[in-house]
């Protein structure tokens, strides 16, 4: 069982940034591929931005790109999944989550993730 913890949410002020951070406990991460996902309130689950296991292949949601990026750290022994948020609206307040799965295809879609973690709150304030 892969247990993916997230870090790296809080409140910060519309414009600003955060980085999240994923690793899976216990074990490296450098063969699963990841997505970002963010749920707000009443919303549906989406898809922020993906990344092979590789790490040569990102994808992103429309609304996010140029502003989000998602990257891995191979240099790092748990190969740690970061998304770097910057510009940051109000609109932008979630859950945000991620989901990993082994050997899989990246993709913005929920059932191709195995795991998920715990999810951390990101809230942007006007």
């Amino acid at each position: 069982q892969v247990q993916l913890v997230e870090s790296g949410g809080g409140l910060v002020q519309a414009g600003g940034s955060l980085r999240l951070s994923c690793a899976a406990s216990g074990r490296t991460f450098s063969n699963y591929a990841v997505g970002w996902f963010r749920q707000a309130p009443g919303k549906e689950r989406e898809c922020v931005a993906a990344i092979s296991w590789t790490g040569v292949s990102t994808t992103y949601a429309d609304s996010m790109k140029g502003r989000f990026t998602i990257s891995r750290d191979s240099a790092d022994a748990k190969n740690t999944v970061y998304l770097q948020m910057t510009g940051l609206k109000p609109e932008d307040t979630a859950v945000y989550y991620c989901a990993a799965t082994q050997y899989g295809a990246m993709s913005t879609s929920s059932r191709a993730y195995r795991y998920w973690g715990q999810g951390t709150q990101v809230t942007v304030s006007s």
